[in-house]
């Protein structure tokens, strides 16, 4: 598997940003970005000149928007054409995922439990949502340093709540990057995994190789680990077969395996991604495995400045018939500007009992 560090939500002078698409795509490419997503307001015209730009600075732009209204903003990206935002009632938003699904896009919660009105118009997400199963992801983190903010840890734990009711829904970080301008903050990374032979398949290894549309399924699949400094990423381990986040383990693989073959994870922290762009200081860490079961698992794991990729395995514990395990992630915790914070997490991996199969 191969990680593509993408950046999910940007504007520009198209919607109510202040910078062209060109000056977006620099500032991404100096901050190690492989891929953005535009997501003008309501508008796709941004995208004029899309294919040079990617050429000149070597990143892969994803078509999408902003839908923005009075009961939420809702990102949708990978649409093939415009799609109508404008008759979103707020019981309504149902037809409108379907919608975005019709055109081949996915649609996701931006910032859902930012300050609204009057502060910022519709920012609040208020839109009764009938059919989770129809959500592809959650954008639990917004804005630089986000994981110190209190409506990210809202949003955190919508979609902690949405997992553990059994759903299958994304989870990822988006700057809402509208300026180019020089901060110290630090800048979350969503970055989206690519099976080595996608890779190969396209005739190359750098960002420019893939079709966007691989992105986007790798999204739509929830391979997406999160972070702010180090990369994240977990397997599991059963017999001969290894599942990746965003995967399946069936059922009978957890039964018939437990006694004899227990399921193992194996995590690894990768400190080599983005060098220079990032920092961490020198601490003990704590590196987590949480599922609808609780905490699973507790590390202490040193932080690195030598740009080392670290490996950890663990068993899993024996889940019950009466609380079946419906998905696990791994999460990196520690001191961020004095502040214990979630440093990075991944998405889910599920397991096929209470699951809802998409």
């Amino acid at each position: 598997m191969k990680w593509f560090a993408c950046e999910l939500h940007t504007h520009t002078l198209h919607s109510d940003g202040s910078q062209t698409l060109g000056e977006l795509a620099a500032g991404a490419a100096n901050l190690g970005f492989d891929a953005i997503a535009l997501t003008d307001h309501n508008t796709m015209s941004g995208l004029s000149g899309k294919a040079e730009i990617e050429r000149k600075y070597g990143l892969r732009i994803i078509p999408g928007m902003e839908w923005t209204t009075f009961y939420g903003h809702m990102v949708t990206i990978g649409l093939s054409a415009f799609a109508d935002w404008r008759q979103a009632n707020r019981d309504g938003i149902d037809a409108g995922i379907e919608n975005v699904h019709r055109l081949g896009g996915i649609a996701g919660l931006a910032h859902p439990f930012r300050i609204g009105s009057p502060a910022c118009t519709g920012c609040f997400w208020e839109y009764e949502i009938g059919n989770w199963s129809a959500v592809d992801y959650i954008e639990v983190w917004s804005g630089t340093f986000p994981s110190i903010q209190t409506n990210n840890r809202r949003a955190f734990d919508l979609w902690t709540h949405k997992l553990n009711e059994g759903y299958r829904i994304s989870a990822t970080s988006g700057r809402d990057w509208h300026a180019q301008g020089e901060t110290d903050d630090p800048i979350s990374v969503t970055y989206l995994g690519i099976e080595d032979d996608a890779v190969a398949g396209n005739g190359g290894s750098t960002a420019l190789s893939l079709h966007e549309e691989t992105l986007i399924q790798a999204l739509r699949e929830g391979r997406a680990s999160v972070t702010i400094g180090p990369l994240l990423t977990l397997t599991l381990e059963a017999g001969d077969a290894l599942y990746a986040i965003g995967s399946t383990v069936p059922t009978v693989v957890e039964r018939r395996e437990a006694a004899e073959d227990p399921v193992r994870a194996n995590l690894t922290l990768d400190f080599s991604v983005r060098t220079g762009l990032w920092s961490l200081q020198k601490q003990v860490c704590r590196l987590k495995l949480c599922s609808n079961l609780g905490e699973e698992l507790n590390l202490e794991v040193p932080s690195s400045s030598d740009e080392q990729m670290m490996q950890f395995e663990a068993q899993l514990r024996d889940s019950t018939p009466d609380i079946p395990r419906r998905w696990i992630r791994a999460e990196l915790w520690g001191t961020v500007r004095g502040v214990d914070v979630l440093i990075a997490f991944t998405n889910a991996i599920y397991f096929e009992e209470g699951g809802y199969p998409r």
